[in-house]
């Protein structure tokens, strides 16, 4: 379809909390498949809809090209393992800037897909990374915030002499 312009931080909006999905139409699939294009294209294995300004509770995720597409509507997290693990992490919208960061090694989230219909899957290694990863930018919390103000500081100066 269509890739999209994406935010760059520190863009207000990446900071917004995007709201629930209630009509599941083709609207929705196009936005969905936009999602992809532009995740791709930039590239990334992950991408929620305020990536590119659309504040609906929406992610795509392919960890690798041979992996399956997880399409996410209203996704929640509805356990997490005490157990943790630290993964390398960054975003589309910080591109070339990547850090540590400790999440639960394991989660559970709901979802539903792009008809409505509602799904469970349990996560971990990279692909429980991401849908934490997208679930936070959904909740308007960009991964910088993760950080110690210390980290964070680091990486942006480091961004900031790349760019």
């Amino acid at each position: 379809m269509t890739v999209r312009p994406t935010l760059l931080y520190p863009d207000p909006r990446l900071a917004l909390a995007a709201e629930p999905v209630s009509v599941f139409d083709a609207e929705l699939a196009d936005l969905a498949q936009d999602l992809l294009d532009t995740m791709r294209a930039a590239p990334g294995v992950g991408i929620a809809g305020p990536h590119i300004g659309v504040l609906r509770r929406l992610f795509v995720v392919q960890v690798t090209p041979d992996q399956p597409v997880w399409t996410c509507v209203n996704p929640v997290v509805t356990s997490a393992s005490a157990e943790t693990a630290r993964h390398l992490e960054g975003s589309i919208s910080l591109p070339g800037a990547a850090e540590e960061i400790e999440r639960p090694a394991r989660v559970t989230i709901t979802y539903q897909d792009l008809a409505g219909a509602p799904h469970e899957v349990d996560a971990a290694g990279l692909l429980g990374v991401c849908f934490q990863h997208e679930i936070d930018q959904l909740d308007g919390i960009f991964w910088l915030r993760r950080l110690s103000r210390l980290r964070r500081d680091r990486v942006l100066k480091r961004y900031s002499r790349q760019h």
